[in-house]
């Protein structure tokens, strides 16, 4: 029973692209209070990242615990992490929780009954409209010292992305 709450699952978001009445009614699945959290971006691949990310978040507890899609209530911490509110649904797994990610291409989620669950996803690519230093500037504060020290001393751009992308499993899921 217990392997039913550890979850992984990814999805490529690439090749859909939805009309915007497909959009519409996926969209209508999810309750109307996380709908302006969809909406609000501008880009259509950014709306995609987030609609697919509540999606797997609904069906994943609907899947996993049983909750009717009615009943099921996402919240997100201070720090951003989506939780569900329980109630009297997790009785078999009391501290069940799970977290989403997106990145490009990809939208992830992982699922842990027990223990603490954090993931990250990261879509390798070679930034265009940024040079190399700057693209991994923005991730900087994800590195030890030493861990960033090694990385921009390496060598050419393509030597420092090398390094940079081989310090992570870019699909990497933790538990704490």
């Amino acid at each position: 029973m217990m392997e039913k709450g550890v979850q992984r699952w990814i999805v490529d978001i690439s090749k859909w692209n939805p009309s915007s009445n497909d959009f519409s009614f996926a969209l209508s699945l999810l309750p109307q209070t996380h709908h302006s959290s969809i909406t609000r971006f501008v880009k259509m691949e950014d709306r995609k990242r987030a609609l697919v990310s509540l999606l797997l978040q609904y069906t994943l507890v609907h899947e996993v615990l049983g909750i009717p899609y009615p009943d099921i209530i996402i919240n997100r911490t201070l720090e951003g992490k989506p939780f569900l509110e329980c109630g009297r649904f997790c009785f078999d797994f009391p501290n069940f929780n799970f977290n989403v990610s997106h990145h490009g291409d990809y939208v992830a989620i992982a699922s842990e009954p027990l223990c603490l669950v954090g993931l990250d996803i990261v879509n390798f690519m070679i930034p265009e409209k940024e040079t190399v230093p700057e693209y991994i500037q923005n991730f900087s504060s994800y590195f030890s010292s030493s861990e960033w020290d090694r990385i921009i001393s390496v060598g050419n751009n393509e030597e420092v992305l090398a390094e940079f992308y081989s310090y992570r499993e870019w699909i990497s899921i933790w538990i704490a």
